[in-house]
């Protein structure tokens, strides 16, 4: 329990700051994962592009502490962050990122931006059907072995981690609770965005359909761009130079005619 008058510590990592920034690109880990798998976006990004990512409490550097019980819950944390980071200088454009799992926290995380006057300057969602489209579930009360083969399924988790039992037994419980999160999960209580939305997803991904991806133009009253990749549920990892790249043009189109091609001479 955190002391009074003592700020809880940030959910947001960053792996590479960088001194121009002109935007800042903030992602969302899909289910059982954490802030490091966008570690190598951080590093490739270009000079006027800051990456930082979510960290979910129940993993990483946060393993200590209890995983989020419900959506509502996870965003105090995160929109308290993010809020936070607004008055330290932070740069101008933000735009979010969430992948699977993590498009449904970033959708909800702009929405709840948006209400308190702070709106990121565009949603970029990869891999997950519109909110309104969400399937459901029940794998979070399936057995070990029945999530050990949806992980397989979808094919997200490296070879050594399956491997290793040690690594499953922490991993395991992690990832039951980021399963029941999104499948439980409902659109919360809100308005329609009015920021630009731009929906990534592949042909060959058993988790979104081509419809319930264009669904995602439902959600805002600004634009809605899709954009159709080869490959199954983790086609970013195949394909992460083209998704990379994609992702920094929805970023580039989102900074404000006034801010600086280049940065200031000393």
């Amino acid at each position: 329990m955190n002391r009074v008058g003592v700020e809880p510590p940030s959910a947001l990592r960053m792996f590479s700051r960088r001194a121009h920034a002109r935007a800042r690109l903030i992602c969302f880990p899909h289910a059982g994962a954490a802030a490091g798998s966008y570690r190598s976006w951080a590093l490739d990004a270009p000079w006027d592009v800051e990456v930082c990512a979510v960290q979910y409490p129940g993993r990483g550097d946060r393993f200590g502490e209890p995983a989020a019980p419900d959506m509502a819950d996870l965003l105090a944390g995160v929109t308290a962050s993010l809020l936070r980071e607004r008055t330290t200088g932070a740069p101008p454009a933000w735009v979010l990122f969430g992948h699977s799992m993590g498009a449904a926290v970033a959708y909800e995380t702009a929405r709840r931006l948006a209400v308190t006057g702070h709106p990121p300057a565009a949603l970029v969602v990869s891999g997950q059907p519109a909110p309104q489209r969400t399937r459901g579930g029940t794998l979070h009360r399936a057995t070990d072995a029945e999530l050990l083969a949806d992980l397989e399924r979808l094919g997200g988790t490296a070879r050594d981690v399956m491997d290793n039992g040690a690594l499953l037994d922490a991993l395991l419980p992690v990832l039951r609770n980021d399963y029941r999160l999104i499948e439980t999960y409902r659109p919360l209580p809100g308005g329609r965005l009015g920021l630009p939305v731009t929906v990534l997803y592949a042909d060959d991904d058993p988790e979104v359909t081509a419809d319930e991806a264009a669904a995602w133009a439902e959600i805002t009253d600004g634009p809605c761009e899709v954009s159709a990749f080869t490959g199954g549920h983790f086609y970013l990892e195949a394909a992460r130079e083209r998704v990379f790249d994609r992702v920094l043009r929805t970023v580039r189109a989102a900074l404000p005619a006034t801010v600086s091609a280049w940065p200031p001479t000393p």
